[in-house]
């Protein structure tokens, strides 16, 4: 355990991926527990890719129903884990999952990426795991992925 604390030391940014589901529970406890034995900035990321938020820009539309929930949603976790004294900024993207969160952990010079995988079997893995496999293979950084439980 020793190791692993000391190695958390050497990440300043963490990008923290929210799938604004039961989820993202599991990513948040474990950053949570994290807590005393880092000093990170926490980088809590959102994806909208309903298909108002994949054409937002494009098409200039209004906020959508979608994008303001998942703003407050944001906001709220957010606020969460500053009340706990963590370090935290949050960001919502539009459009891919996979892509956005790819091109967000470059831009924004993440040094780890945690995500809450659902767990999917078999056929699912192949349709719901496809964001979590695509960011570990186009990135060159540690990436954590931790199993949601089901609920």
């Amino acid at each position: 355990m020793a190791g692993f604390c000391i190695k958390l030391f050497m990440y300043k940014r963490i990008l923290v991926t929210l799938d604004h589901s039961a989820a993202d529970d599991a990513i948040l406890h474990h950053i949570e527990s994290l807590n005393p034995f880092i000093k990170s900035e926490v980088v809590l990321l959102h994806v909208a890719d309903g298909w108002a938020a994949r054409y937002h820009d494009e098409l200039q539309l209004k906020d959508s129903e979608e994008v303001r929930q998942d703003r407050a949603y944001l906001e709220a976790v957010a606020k969460r884990l500053q009340k706990k004294g963590i370090k935290t900024t949050h960001f919502l993207a539009m459009g891919d999952p996979a892509d956005e969160i790819i091109k967000f952990a470059k831009e924004h010079q993440c040094d780890l990426i945690a995500m809450s995988t659902h767990g999917h079997r078999f056929l699912s893995d192949l349709i719901h795991g496809a964001t979590a496999t695509k960011v570990r293979h186009q990135v060159d950084i540690p990436v954590l992925l931790l199993k949601a439980p089901k609920v």
